[in-house]
């Protein structure tokens, strides 16, 4: 597609060929005597545009013109500060001023670390007093969860009554309380904010990324979110807080940051707030600041300098400080499952733990796969019935989840059960009686097994979400079904050879390591994270002698994840609903230049020739992030490039200024170079001897130095320039002449493109269970709708809900730029750059 045919202006001289922006503002703040007065109006536009494209939903941040705008920023703060030194007129307002500005980030961080840890202490007493509301109530203080009431015991006491002395009475109040409380989370987030259902990470990694998602870091989203998280979690779903303990604690800093005009309009510093962030709410979810802060290394941040980590150490240890001064628990640990030992383990056990690890790496490939199938199947047809399918999810783990003993306890006080040594420690429901070890084997696998499927089915649906505490709770399950095996082997064969490392004078087995392990393992295998899970693992236990052993599991649990794919379920994730994110876990040999990717038909505009309303028709059309600046529709000979944005806000403000004619010819020649002394001042020249002639000059929006590469440059080269320098788009000349462009949609639709013809699938089978599955559950609503219509007498009709279906599968097509991915909102038409 190509640009109206225009007349050509002739341009003295090519453009610079320099392939980066980052030196624009700085040359002209160094050009001269002539243009201070032209720098601070320059910084004041760039604010301004800021400010515009802050409200842009779905679109990529300009990392390289954001470093442009800090850049500019500086040296015209500098020019004020040595014009105010120079004349003697400082005082001890601007030195002040001065030291607060440089302070500010660490009285930021410090409040957002603040904010995060009352909030996680907050959400830690409300759901422990919700979870245990469900299976009776403290007689001397209603508010009180059953640890509290029964302070110092440890199985029970007086003071705590179970409903009534009925069990099966005991199982419909349990039934009762889960779907309430699963119905009150789904419809908050249904109503009031939609971006605080699931677990957040995945959204929050293309966040900082540079993806622009209006709202789903706002102030509602973190108080549904907050309100929401017990609930769901109380509700006894297979979902945990830790995941969304991230998404709560990026929201808060964002919300604060936002008070600051530092961070308000510069999203690079923003960026370092979002992952100082995202380590204190992995710092707070697990009692680990150091786990948090390489969470956010390894796992969230692309973009991770020297600075951005000392922040987020420093946001994680405000957050863990003011946590562990609330003392939610009032026991000093920071989390429920926070575990000492003191025993040693023997070589011997290795075999065992390698069995661990490898059920990690098969538990994260199997989870991965069929929860991505199951979120397919919820898009393409629940997606009208989110609180229905939370609720009914709720009642049906309620129901099959009460009988089991490990089922019926929230994840995260199993856990602490799990973990716990059997010498002076809580003998729950006789876990370490010898005469029941068959049953416990039996009951822990079956709570394995049925925790999978609920995890599978339950991760997605539309309630505040994660995935971290579950997978914890199935490799714990696991891992503790493997230690009591253990253990009773060794009872059997005492004085066998391979238990010739054991103390006669200690046990040799401890099945609380074990689970502490299987959670391990669990966690690396679904989240495909390693030197974080050891760092939390550590910093949980205090056991520097189970070091090693997680380093083994972990290892093990990597290394069989790795055969069947890159990328844990945050990555997927990512995949799955397309959002435009490079990562950098994989590399690519394509072994094809650029030009087989990029876009040849592009909409360019000549540097003179189109009226004001030719220019306007295009930024009506929707369809285009920017336009590059060409001289003539003929030659082709790139000399710019100018952003929708900036094109937008130019001619707003020159209308605000004065009427201009619809016929008024646009200039979009570039500006002077570095060593011109030439001011950048008008922006608009009129001819007095008729308004037609009027000519608009938008040389001041012009970016003459865009990201540009040769054709033939390697596809894998332009993609790490994407992620290292990140420009939105980079346009491609051949000899001076614009060819084409390039974005990372199209780099993404390559690589898809690519693998799927490497590994075809047959997906045919798939949609056609999907269909069938879809057609029992409309019988089965149906036949229930009409069962209720009959006893009712005709008064009740459930059947409507399921007359319309709406089908929105999205699942692999990559955002573009501005299209809705919300379950509440609506999808625009895609852009074109």
């Amino acid at each position: 597609m190509t640009s109206p045919t225009t007349s050509f202006r002739p341009q003295p001289g090519r453009r610079s060929s320099i392939s980066s922006r980052l030196s624009f503002a700085v040359s002209h703040a160094e050009s001269g005597e002539g243009i201070d007065a032209a720098v601070p109006a320059q910084v004041q536009i760039a604010e301004e545009i800021a400010e515009i494209k802050r409200y842009e939903d779905f679109t990529t941040i300009d990392w390289v013109q954001d470093a442009v705008r800090e850049q500019a920023r500086r040296k015209s703060k500098q020019r004020r500060a040595a014009g105010l030194y120079g004349q003697g007129q400082t005082s001890w307002r601007h030195r002040l001023s001065e030291s607060y500005d440089a302070a500010q980030g660490w009285i930021v961080v410090t409040i957002i670390g603040a904010a995060i840890g009352l909030n996680a202490a907050f959400l830690n007493i409300v759901t422990e007093w919700l979870s245990d509301i469900k299976m009776g109530y403290c007689t001397t203080a209603f508010y009180l969860n059953e640890s509290f009431c029964c302070w110092g015991e440890d199985n029970g006491c007086p003071h705590w009554h179970r409903w009534t002395g009925f069990e099966p009475f005991n199982y419909f109040v349990y039934l009762a309380f889960a779907t309430s409380f699963a119905f009150i989370s789904a419809t908050l987030v249904r109503s009031f904010a939609p971006y605080a259902a699931g677990s957040g990470i995945s959204e929050i990694k293309c966040i900082i990324a540079g993806f622009v998602m209006k709202g789903f870091l706002g102030f509602w989203t973190l108080v549904i979110k907050s309100i929401c998280l017990p609930l769901a979690i109380a509700s006894g779903l297979s979902v945990g807080k830790e995941g969304p303990s991230v998404h709560y604690a990026v929201c808060t800093g964002n919300v604060i940051s936002r008070l600051f005009q530092k961070y308000r309009n510069n999203a690079s510093k923003t960026r370092e707030i979002l992952s100082a962030c995202a380590a204190a709410g992995v710092a707070v979810a697990f009692g680990s600041p150091i786990g948090g802060v390489l969470f956010s290394l390894e796992e969230m941040s692309s973009y991770f300098p020297l600075k951005t980590m000392w922040r987020s150490y420093f946001c994680a240890l405000v957050a863990t400080a003011v946590l562990s001064a609330m003392n939610p628990f009032r026991t000093g640990q920071l989390v429920m499952f926070q575990v000492k030992y003191d025993r040693d383990w023997h070589f011997f056990e290795i075999f065992f733990y390698i069995i661990i690890g490898i059920f990690g790496g098969l538990y994260g490939a199997f989870v991965i796969k069929w929860n991505l199938r199951a979120q397919a199947f919820r898009k393409k047809y629940l997606s009208n019935y989110a609180i229905l399918e939370a609720t009914l999810l709720a009642a049906g783990t309620a129901l099959i989840a009460y009988p089991n003993v490990f089922l019926r306890i929230d994840m995260t006080e199993s856990m602490e059960i799990l973990f716990l040594e059997c010498e002076g420690g809580e003998d729950y429901q006789g876990l370490c009686d010898a005469d029941k070890r068959f049953w416990n084997i039996m009951s822990l696998i079956f709570a394995t097994v049925l925790r999978m499927f609920l995890v599978i089915i339950s991760y997605g649906c539309k309630v505040p979400a994660g995935i971290f505490v579950p997978s914890m709770a199935i490799g714990a399950s696991f891992g503790r079904t493997v230690g009591i095996i253990v253990q009773a082997i060794h009872e059997a064969n005492p004085t066998s050879i391979f238990f010739s490392a054991c103390k006669p004078d200690e046990p040799c087995i401890t099945p609380g390591t074990y689970a502490f392990l299987g959670a391990a393992a669990a966690l690396s295998g679904i989240m495909h994270i390693t030197v974080t899970v050891v760092v939390i693992m550590f910093e949980l236990t205090g056991a520097l002698t189970y070091i090693l052993p997680t380093m083994i599991v972990v290892g093990v649990t990597k290394a069989v994840s790795e055969l069947f794919g890159k990328g844990g379920i945050a990555d997927r994730m990512i995949w799955f609903n397309g959002f435009p994110f490079l990562d950098n876990k994989e590399d690519h040999n394509f072994g094809v230049p650029v030009s087989q990717v990029m876009r040849s038909s592009v909409v360019s505009l000549p540097v003179s020739g189109l009226t004001l309303s030719e220019v306007e028709q295009l930024l009506v059309d929707d369809k285009y992030q920017g336009f590059p600046i060409v001289t003539d529709n003929n030659t082709k000979t790139l000399v710019g490039y100018i952003g929708r944005t900036e094109l937008r806000y130019a001619i707003d403000r020159i209308r605000r200024e004065r009427p201009i004619s619809p016929s008024a010819r646009c200039l979009f020649t570039p500006p002077p170079p570095a060593n011109s002394v030439t001011p950048i001042t008008a922006t608009v020249t009129v001819n007095v001897e008729s308004m037609s002639s009027t000519s608009l000059d938008f040389s001041r929006y012009v970016d003459a130095t865009p990201v540009t590469v040769h054709p033939r440059l390697p596809l894998e080269t332009v993609m790490e320039l994407f992620r290292k320098i990140g420009p939105r788009v980079i346009l491609i000349e051949y000899h001076g002449k614009l060819t084409g462009l390039v974005t990372i949609k199209d780099c993404l639709k390559y690589q898809f493109k690519v693998e799927a013809e490497e590994n075809p699938k047959d997906d045919q089978h798939i949609v056609e269970g999907q269909e069938r599955l879809w057609g029992t559950i409309r019988r089965a609503g149906t036949w229930i709708s009409d069962r209720i219509w009959s006893v009712s007498g005709g008064r009740i009709r459930l059947s409507g809900q399921f007359d319309e279906e709406r089908s929105r599968n999205r699942g692999g097509a990559i955002l573009d730029g501005d299209e809705d991915v919300g379950d509440e909102g609506h999808e625009l038409e895609r852009r074109r750059s």
